[in-house]
């Protein structure tokens, strides 16, 4: 699936090319810790993002996790990452996880790239359902996914643990289909 807008694409992450992974999650580690508790301890150094790349490669082949990444046509960087998780099948349903690079923001990319793709996994997988659970003191996300036509379906308390080891409530947002 390769979506093109403006001048960005979105593509499943190519895990043969962990240098560029790792340069995102590296460049944003600081505003990541709170909210991708699991793939930045997963992604340290770039020995153990390319460990991470080949167990991602795996779950994509299982198809039980779908990384995509928003890249830069003109710089040719990775400039955001959406992931599609905690798939059941059975519904089918799926959660999302988006963030986007700090020197992007503002300016409506990630609210795009998230709409095509949701477009795109609606039609290809048949998902029934998609939601996100993000921490009530991250607005920008929560700003994107009613953009983006979720809602608030509620609180699940002490619900994520944090890198630094708080446990937090996360609101529900869902989006029917």
């Amino acid at each position: 699936m390769n979506i093109s807008f403006d001048k960005y694409q979105v593509q499943l992450l190519d895990t043969n090319k962990p240098e560029m992974f790792f340069h995102l999650l590296n460049e944003n580690r600081f505003r990541l810790e709170e909210y991708f508790a699991g793939t930045i301890a997963h992604t340290k150094d770039l020995s153990s993002t390319k460990n991470y790349c080949q167990l991602i490669q795996q779950r994509i082949e299982e198809r039980s996790y779908f990384p995509f990444v928003i890249l830069d046509v003109y710089t040719q960087k990775y400039i955001g990452f959406i992931d599609v998780k905690h798939i059941d099948w059975n519904i089918p349903k799926a959660e999302l996880g988006y963030f986007i690079d700090h020197n992007y923001e503002g300016g409506g990319i990630i609210s795009k790239a998230l709409g095509f793709t949701i477009n795109a996994l609606v039609e290809s997988y048949g998902f029934k359902k998609l939601l996100c659970r993000i921490n009530k003191s991250n607005q920008g996300s929560i700003a994107v996914a009613l953009k983006n036509g979720f809602e608030l379906e509620g609180t699940i308390r002490r619900d994520y643990k944090t890198t630094k080891g708080l446990i937090v409530d996360l609101n529900y947002y869902g989006r029917l289909f």
